[in-house]
Protein backbone atom coordinates (compact mmCIF):
# COMPACT_ATOMS: atom_id res chain seq x y z
CA UNK A 1 0.00 0.00 0.00
CA UNK A 2 1.78 3.37 -0.96
CA UNK A 3 0.39 6.73 0.21
CA UNK A 4 -3.46 6.35 1.37
CA UNK A 5 -3.40 11.18 1.22
CA UNK A 6 -1.45 13.47 0.76
CA UNK A 7 2.29 13.55 2.29
CA UNK A 8 0.84 16.09 4.36
CA UNK A 9 -2.00 14.08 5.91
CA UNK A 10 -1.25 12.27 9.29
CA UNK A 11 2.02 10.39 9.31
CA UNK A 12 2.83 11.81 5.86
CA UNK A 13 0.15 10.04 4.37
CA UNK A 14 0.94 7.06 5.67
CA UNK A 15 -2.08 6.13 7.86
CA UNK A 16 -3.24 6.69 11.29
CA UNK A 17 -1.22 4.24 13.23
CA UNK A 18 2.65 5.33 13.58
CA UNK A 19 3.32 1.70 14.03
CA UNK A 20 1.93 0.87 10.58
CA UNK A 21 3.26 4.21 8.95
CA UNK A 22 7.22 3.25 9.24
CA UNK A 23 6.90 -0.06 7.74
CA UNK A 24 4.68 0.64 4.41
CA UNK A 25 6.92 4.00 4.02
CA UNK A 26 9.55 1.37 4.58
CA UNK A 27 8.24 -0.90 1.69
CA UNK A 28 7.47 1.89 -0.56
CA UNK A 29 11.27 3.24 -0.30
CA UNK A 30 12.40 -0.37 -1.41
CA UNK A 31 9.93 -0.62 -3.90
CA UNK A 32 8.64 -4.03 -2.34
CA UNK A 33 11.84 -5.72 -2.60
CA UNK A 34 14.67 -6.38 0.11
CA UNK A 35 12.69 -8.04 2.53
CA UNK A 36 15.20 -8.81 5.47
CA UNK A 37 16.36 -5.45 5.24
CA UNK A 38 12.74 -3.93 5.63
CA UNK A 39 12.08 -6.47 8.06
CA UNK A 40 14.80 -5.79 10.31
CA UNK A 41 14.26 -1.71 9.79
CA UNK A 42 10.37 -2.28 10.86
CA UNK A 43 11.43 -4.23 14.16
CA UNK A 44 13.77 -1.45 15.13
CA UNK A 45 11.14 1.12 14.32
CA UNK A 46 8.50 -1.05 16.37
CA UNK A 47 10.93 -0.56 19.25
CA UNK A 48 10.80 3.22 18.95
CA UNK A 49 7.04 3.23 18.82
CA UNK A 50 6.79 1.32 21.83
CA UNK A 51 8.78 4.05 23.54
CA UNK A 52 6.68 6.51 22.50
CA UNK A 53 3.64 5.30 23.52
CA UNK A 54 5.71 4.51 27.05
CA UNK A 55 6.02 6.51 30.29
CA UNK A 56 8.80 7.73 29.24
CA UNK A 57 7.92 8.71 25.73
CA UNK A 58 6.42 11.81 24.02
CA UNK A 59 2.90 9.88 23.48
CA UNK A 60 3.33 10.70 19.58
CA UNK A 61 1.21 8.42 16.98
CA UNK A 62 1.85 10.78 14.12
CA UNK A 63 5.26 11.28 12.42
CA UNK A 64 4.91 14.72 11.28
CA UNK A 65 5.29 15.55 15.70
CA UNK A 66 8.57 13.82 15.51
CA UNK A 67 11.40 16.14 15.28
CA UNK A 68 15.41 16.13 15.89
CA UNK A 69 14.94 16.66 19.99
CA UNK A 70 12.78 13.39 19.80
CA UNK A 71 15.43 11.29 18.31
CA UNK A 72 17.71 12.51 20.76
CA UNK A 73 15.93 11.74 23.49
CA UNK A 74 15.19 8.24 22.06
CA UNK A 75 19.25 7.80 22.23
CA UNK A 76 19.30 9.23 25.85
CA UNK A 77 16.90 6.06 26.44
CA UNK A 78 18.74 3.65 24.76
CA UNK A 79 22.21 4.54 26.28
CA UNK A 80 20.31 4.47 29.82
CA UNK A 81 19.66 0.66 28.29
CA UNK A 82 22.96 -0.14 27.22
CA UNK A 83 24.62 1.29 30.47
CA UNK A 84 22.19 -1.02 32.38
CA UNK A 85 23.23 -4.11 30.44
CA UNK A 86 19.44 -4.71 28.68
CA UNK A 87 20.75 -4.12 25.17
CA UNK A 88 24.04 -3.68 23.71
CA UNK A 89 25.92 -0.97 21.54
CA UNK A 90 25.65 -2.92 18.40
CA UNK A 91 21.77 -2.77 19.09
CA UNK A 92 21.52 0.58 20.25
CA UNK A 93 23.05 1.81 17.19
CA UNK A 94 21.52 -0.16 14.81
CA UNK A 95 18.10 1.23 15.92
CA UNK A 96 19.13 4.61 15.49
CA UNK A 97 20.52 3.88 12.21
CA UNK A 98 17.02 2.32 11.36
CA UNK A 99 15.10 5.20 12.93
CA UNK A 100 16.96 7.66 10.32
CA UNK A 101 16.15 5.47 7.41
CA UNK A 102 12.63 4.98 8.53
CA UNK A 103 11.77 8.64 8.85
CA UNK A 104 13.67 9.21 5.79
CA UNK A 105 10.95 6.75 4.31
CA UNK A 106 8.00 8.65 5.87
CA UNK A 107 9.11 12.35 5.08
CA UNK A 108 10.98 12.14 1.75
CA UNK A 109 13.76 14.08 3.30
CA UNK A 110 17.04 13.66 5.52
CA UNK A 111 15.88 16.92 7.83
CA UNK A 112 15.15 15.03 10.70
CA UNK A 113 17.79 12.31 11.70
CA UNK A 114 20.64 11.87 14.23
CA UNK A 115 23.80 12.70 12.48
CA UNK A 116 25.49 10.41 14.27
CA UNK A 117 24.32 7.32 15.88
CA UNK A 118 27.58 6.65 17.70
CA UNK A 119 28.05 10.54 19.28
CA UNK A 120 24.19 10.59 20.28
CA UNK A 121 24.91 7.68 22.22
CA UNK A 122 28.65 8.49 23.70
CA UNK A 123 29.98 5.15 22.94
CA UNK A 124 31.39 3.09 20.08
CA UNK A 125 30.31 -0.36 19.00
CA UNK A 126 32.71 -3.39 19.54
CA UNK A 127 32.12 -6.53 18.11
CA UNK A 128 34.71 -8.76 19.29
CA UNK A 129 33.76 -12.81 19.17
CA UNK A 130 33.75 -14.41 22.46
CA UNK A 131 32.18 -17.48 21.77
CA UNK A 132 34.18 -20.26 19.59
CA UNK A 133 32.31 -20.60 16.71
CA UNK A 134 29.84 -23.65 16.03
CA UNK A 135 30.16 -25.88 13.12
CA UNK A 136 34.43 -25.94 12.87
CA UNK A 137 34.17 -30.08 12.95
CA UNK A 138 33.52 -31.19 9.77
CA UNK A 139 32.35 -34.47 11.13
CA UNK A 140 29.67 -31.63 12.79
CA UNK A 141 28.72 -30.13 9.53
CA UNK A 142 28.35 -33.99 7.93
CA UNK A 143 25.66 -35.00 10.53
CA UNK A 144 24.01 -31.55 9.73
CA UNK A 145 23.77 -32.20 5.88
CA UNK A 146 22.25 -35.45 6.53
CA UNK A 147 20.06 -34.50 8.43
CA UNK A 148 18.58 -31.64 6.34
CA UNK A 149 18.74 -34.08 3.49
CA UNK A 150 16.84 -36.76 5.78
CA UNK A 151 13.80 -34.18 6.38
CA UNK A 152 13.80 -33.06 2.74
CA UNK A 153 15.64 -29.50 2.30
CA UNK A 154 18.82 -30.46 0.16
CA UNK A 155 18.89 -26.87 -0.98
CA UNK A 156 19.46 -25.75 2.71
CA UNK A 157 22.33 -28.85 3.05
CA UNK A 158 23.87 -26.61 -0.16
CA UNK A 159 23.88 -23.85 2.00
CA UNK A 160 25.43 -25.35 4.91
CA UNK A 161 27.87 -26.77 3.06
CA UNK A 162 28.68 -23.71 0.78
CA UNK A 163 28.73 -21.59 3.96
CA UNK A 164 31.70 -23.67 5.42
CA UNK A 165 33.65 -24.35 2.39
CA UNK A 166 33.97 -20.32 1.31
CA UNK A 167 32.43 -18.49 3.79
CA UNK A 168 29.34 -17.23 1.74
CA UNK A 169 26.85 -15.43 3.10
CA UNK A 170 23.36 -17.12 3.36
CA UNK A 171 21.68 -14.69 0.43
CA UNK A 172 25.09 -15.11 -1.35
CA UNK A 173 25.02 -18.80 -1.22
CA UNK A 174 21.37 -19.23 -2.79
CA UNK A 175 21.74 -16.87 -5.41
CA UNK A 176 25.72 -18.10 -6.40
CA UNK A 177 25.81 -18.69 -10.47
CA UNK A 178 26.44 -22.62 -9.70
CA UNK A 179 27.66 -23.12 -13.44
CA UNK A 180 29.85 -19.68 -13.29
CA UNK A 181 31.50 -21.18 -10.06
CA UNK A 182 31.98 -24.88 -11.73
CA UNK A 183 33.90 -23.13 -14.43
CA UNK A 184 36.17 -20.64 -12.79
CA UNK A 185 37.40 -23.71 -10.47
CA UNK A 186 37.91 -25.81 -13.32
CA UNK A 187 39.62 -23.25 -15.37
CA UNK A 188 41.09 -20.80 -12.39
CA UNK A 189 41.39 -22.75 -9.60
CA UNK A 190 39.67 -20.40 -7.63
CA UNK A 191 35.94 -18.45 -7.60
CA UNK A 192 34.68 -15.04 -7.45
CA UNK A 193 31.86 -14.81 -5.28
CA UNK A 194 29.77 -11.97 -6.75
CA UNK A 195 25.89 -12.61 -6.61
CA UNK A 196 24.08 -11.72 -3.75
CA UNK A 197 26.78 -9.93 -2.35
CA UNK A 198 26.40 -6.39 0.29
CA UNK A 199 26.94 -2.94 -0.41
CA UNK A 200 26.72 -3.18 -3.89
CA UNK A 201 30.02 -5.23 -3.97
CA UNK A 202 29.73 -7.21 -7.23
CA UNK A 203 31.33 -7.39 -10.75
CA UNK A 204 35.06 -6.03 -11.96
CA UNK A 205 35.16 -3.33 -8.90
CA UNK A 206 34.93 -5.42 -6.34
CA UNK A 207 36.65 -9.00 -6.67
CA UNK A 208 36.50 -11.46 -4.07
CA UNK A 209 38.63 -14.90 -4.92
CA UNK A 210 38.74 -17.74 -2.96
CA UNK A 211 40.99 -20.36 -3.68
CA UNK A 212 39.47 -23.83 -4.55
CA UNK A 213 40.06 -26.54 -2.31
CA UNK A 214 38.45 -30.38 -2.02
CA UNK A 215 35.45 -28.88 0.20
CA UNK A 216 34.58 -26.04 -2.35
CA UNK A 217 34.59 -28.91 -5.51
CA UNK A 218 31.82 -31.25 -3.26
CA UNK A 219 29.95 -28.34 -2.14
CA UNK A 220 29.40 -26.70 -5.56
CA UNK A 221 29.04 -29.84 -6.63
CA UNK A 222 26.91 -31.41 -4.55
CA UNK A 223 24.45 -27.46 -5.40
CA UNK A 224 24.84 -28.09 -8.64
CA UNK A 225 22.88 -31.36 -8.15
CA UNK A 226 20.26 -30.19 -6.35
CA UNK A 227 19.59 -27.05 -8.22
CA UNK A 228 16.08 -26.85 -9.68
CA UNK A 229 15.94 -28.00 -13.15
CA UNK A 230 16.15 -24.60 -15.38
CA UNK A 231 17.94 -22.72 -12.81
CA UNK A 232 21.46 -21.63 -11.94
CA UNK A 233 21.05 -21.12 -8.42
CA UNK A 234 18.98 -22.52 -5.74
CA UNK A 235 16.04 -20.77 -6.39
CA UNK A 236 13.40 -22.22 -8.94
CA UNK A 237 12.49 -20.16 -12.21
CA UNK A 238 9.40 -19.50 -11.15
CA UNK A 239 10.63 -19.20 -6.77
CA UNK A 240 11.09 -15.80 -5.17
CA UNK A 241 13.82 -15.17 -2.75
CA UNK A 242 11.42 -14.40 -0.23
CA UNK A 243 9.56 -17.87 -0.88
CA UNK A 244 12.47 -19.62 -0.29
CA UNK A 245 13.71 -17.73 2.48
CA UNK A 246 9.90 -18.40 4.12
CA UNK A 247 9.48 -21.85 3.39
CA UNK A 248 12.56 -23.40 3.23
CA UNK A 249 15.26 -21.51 5.63
CA UNK A 250 13.03 -21.09 8.30
CA UNK A 251 12.48 -24.21 8.40
CA UNK A 252 15.41 -25.61 8.48
CA UNK A 253 16.65 -23.64 10.67
CA UNK A 254 15.01 -25.96 13.11
CA UNK A 255 17.21 -28.97 12.06
CA UNK A 256 20.09 -26.68 13.09
CA UNK A 257 19.20 -25.94 16.15
CA UNK A 258 18.49 -29.79 16.68
CA UNK A 259 21.95 -30.32 15.73
CA UNK A 260 23.77 -27.73 18.39
CA UNK A 261 23.78 -24.82 15.51
CA UNK A 262 22.49 -21.60 15.73
CA UNK A 263 22.67 -20.60 12.69
CA UNK A 264 24.10 -20.94 8.78
CA UNK A 265 25.86 -17.37 9.51
CA UNK A 266 27.97 -19.02 12.11
CA UNK A 267 29.90 -21.39 9.49
CA UNK A 268 30.80 -17.82 8.20
CA UNK A 269 33.22 -17.83 11.58
CA UNK A 270 34.18 -21.51 11.22
CA UNK A 271 35.53 -20.50 7.70
CA UNK A 272 37.26 -17.59 8.83
CA UNK A 273 39.24 -19.66 11.89
CA UNK A 274 40.43 -22.34 9.59
CA UNK A 275 41.32 -19.83 7.12
CA UNK A 276 43.38 -18.24 10.08
CA UNK A 277 45.13 -21.37 10.67
CA UNK A 278 45.99 -21.71 6.94
CA UNK A 279 47.40 -18.47 6.79
CA UNK A 280 49.36 -18.59 9.84
CA UNK A 281 49.60 -22.11 10.77
CA UNK A 282 48.12 -20.93 14.21
CA UNK A 283 44.97 -21.55 15.93
CA UNK A 284 42.48 -18.27 16.06
CA UNK A 285 42.34 -16.29 18.74
CA UNK A 286 39.25 -17.35 19.88
CA UNK A 287 40.42 -20.82 19.48
CA UNK A 288 43.30 -20.26 21.93
CA UNK A 289 45.82 -18.57 19.49
CA UNK A 290 48.24 -15.98 20.75
CA UNK A 291 50.33 -15.22 17.18
CA UNK A 292 49.35 -11.68 17.53
CA UNK A 293 51.10 -11.29 20.63
CA UNK A 294 54.07 -12.40 19.21
CA UNK A 295 53.85 -11.79 15.23
CA UNK A 296 51.92 -9.13 14.84
CA UNK A 297 52.73 -8.75 11.09
CA UNK A 298 51.34 -12.01 10.06
CA UNK A 299 48.25 -11.81 12.85
CA UNK A 300 47.28 -8.64 10.01
CA UNK A 301 48.16 -10.22 7.06
CA UNK A 302 46.02 -13.07 8.12
CA UNK A 303 42.94 -10.43 8.69
CA UNK A 304 43.55 -8.47 5.66
CA UNK A 305 43.06 -11.81 3.90
CA UNK A 306 40.38 -13.18 5.80
CA UNK A 307 38.41 -9.29 5.34
CA UNK A 308 38.58 -9.70 2.23
CA UNK A 309 37.41 -13.55 1.18
CA UNK A 310 34.07 -12.45 3.93
CA UNK A 311 33.38 -9.33 1.35
CA UNK A 312 34.03 -6.80 3.84
CA UNK A 313 35.85 -3.61 3.89
CA UNK A 314 37.10 -2.71 7.13
CA UNK A 315 39.83 -5.25 8.75
CA UNK A 316 38.44 -4.89 11.97
CA UNK A 317 35.16 -6.61 11.53
CA UNK A 318 36.88 -9.97 10.92
CA UNK A 319 37.14 -9.89 15.23
CA UNK A 320 33.47 -10.80 15.15
CA UNK A 321 34.56 -14.07 13.35
CA UNK A 322 37.98 -14.92 14.82
CA UNK A 323 37.95 -13.13 18.02
CA UNK A 324 40.04 -9.75 18.75
CA UNK A 325 43.74 -9.21 18.96
CA UNK A 326 45.18 -10.91 22.56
Amino acid sequence: MALVGRRNGRNFGYGRQLSYAGPQALRDLFGGGHYGTVKAHSDRWQAFVRWCRSEDGPGFNDARQIDRQTLLDYAGHLRQQVEHGAIGIATAQNRLSSLNRTMAALRGDQYVKVPSPSKALGMRRTSVRHLVPQGQDREHIKRIVNALCENHYPRAAAIAQLARATGMRLREAILADLPRLKCEAEHYGKINIQDGTKGGRSGASAPRWISVDGHIRDALRFAEQVSPNGSRNLLAPNESFLDFHQGVVRSAREILHAHNLKGFHELRAAFACERYVQITNHQAPINGSRCSRFDRHLDRQARDQISYELGHGRIDVVSAYIGGWT
